[in-house]
């Protein structure tokens, strides 16, 4: 069983429920069946929002390239990141290891084409949209975004996520995100920011939906156990 290190701190809550889907992915009969990750959970990685949105914050790319340093000088035989917005820092990451990199976006795509989605609504931070993180991996699989004309909304409720408020009170104005993106014309709704994982439970009937975040914890398990 190969190890896998994780990039995490992208936020807290994030990284930890990545650990749990991790460990619930996995028919374990003992402790020695789970997948050994090692986590650098980090939540002094500079703000992806300051950074890319606000354009006011520091690079987090060279925060990045040194956690990858330090999973690989750790053991860890691959890096992960459960971060859809930080991956427009992938390069960072990939060219400070000689480590394979499970990349979260072309995972999902993959995934999302096997789905047979084909207008994907994207449920993720506006850094996504203005970075075009998801434009390659997307057009490599036949898929096309379909965003919101102001995604000011999910930005409200992702800084709401890491500001600990209640998820119950935050999951109507998710739904009604998700609806938003249905009337734009989505035939598949896209969780692309790992802050709305937390959130799933909130999205509506009848679209089908797609967590970046288990196509992550699926790439892991399968190189792990590859």
């Amino acid at each position: 069983m190969k190890t896998v290190g994780i990039l995490g701190g992208m936020g807290p809550e994030a990284t930890i429920l990545l650990m749990q889907k991790v460990l619930d992915a996995v028919p374990a009969k003992d402790d020695a069946d789970h997948i050994p990750l090692i986590v650098h959970q980090n939540p002094q990685v500079p703000s992806r929002i300051k950074a890319l949105i606000e354009g006011t914050g520091e690079d987090p790319g060279p925060v990045l390239a040194k956690m990858a340093r330090d999973l690989e000088a750790a053991g860890a035989a691959a890096l992960a990141m459960p971060c859809n917005t930080a991956h427009h820092y992938a390069k960072a990451v990939e060219e400070a290891s000689d480590l394979p990199f499970l990349d979260m976006l072309k995972l999902t795509a993959t995934e999302l084409a096997r789905a047979g989605a084909r207008r994907v609504g994207l449920l993720a931070s506006p850094a996504t949209r203005l970075t075009g993180v998801f434009e390659a991996p997307f057009a490599a699989q036949g898929l096309e975004p379909v965003t919101l004309p102001d995604d000011s909304g999910l930005l409200a409720i992702i800084r709401a996520v890491k500001a600990g408020e209640d998820p119950e009170g935050l999951a109507p104005r998710l739904a009604e995100q998700a609806n938003a993106l249905v009337a734009e014309g989505a035939d598949h709704l896209l969780v692309a920011c790992t802050e709305l994982s937390l959130l799933t439970d909130a999205l509506p009937g009848g679209t089908p939906w797609t967590d970046s975040l288990d196509c992550l914890v699926g790439g892991i398990v399968a190189f792990a156990k590859g």
